[in-house]
């Protein structure tokens, strides 16, 4: 194995999964979460502030995610992650969880199209010891 000595800046770039109904995950993200969604052929790429995320034609493959799998979005507030979860629950999303009180801050679970688990959470209400480690309660 190799060690570097020198080290290297790097940022998430991108994620990128599979759906077997791009359009309506697509939509999904738009819808609740205001991102803005750009075709490419096929797929789509959903992007906000600084995170693209691809979203591919996987209508030719079987798509079986492990476990609890999952991608995560933070909202800014509590009444941002109350109004999406209401939003979502009115609209029909299906809920993995309700809202969930935690140290890290408050979160629920929730599936999108194309059978993907999606993670809300807002880090406002989360303890003390665990803001520091979170970029968004840097001041």
């Amino acid at each position: 194995m190799t060690t570097h000595t020198t080290t290297v800046r790097s940022t998430l770039n991108h994620l990128s999964f599979p759906s077997h109904d791009v359009p309506a995950t697509a939509a999904f993200f738009e819808q609740f979460l205001g991102f803005a969604v750009l075709a490419m052929g096929s797929s789509r790429v959903v992007k906000k502030d600084a995170l693209d995320i691809v979203i591919e034609d996987g209508r030719d493959r079987d798509i079986t995610w492990p476990g609890n799998f999952h991608i995560g979005v933070e909202v800014s507030t509590m009444a941002d992650l109350q109004r999406i979860h209401a939003d979502m629950v009115g609209a029909g999303v299906p809920m993995e969880t309700e809202l969930i009180s935690h140290a890290r801050g408050s979160r629920f679970f929730c599936w999108m199209p194309g059978k993907l688990m999606l993670e809300v959470n807002t880090r406002e209400d989360a303890a003390p010891e665990f803001r520091r480690t979170f970029a968004s309660q840097q001041g």
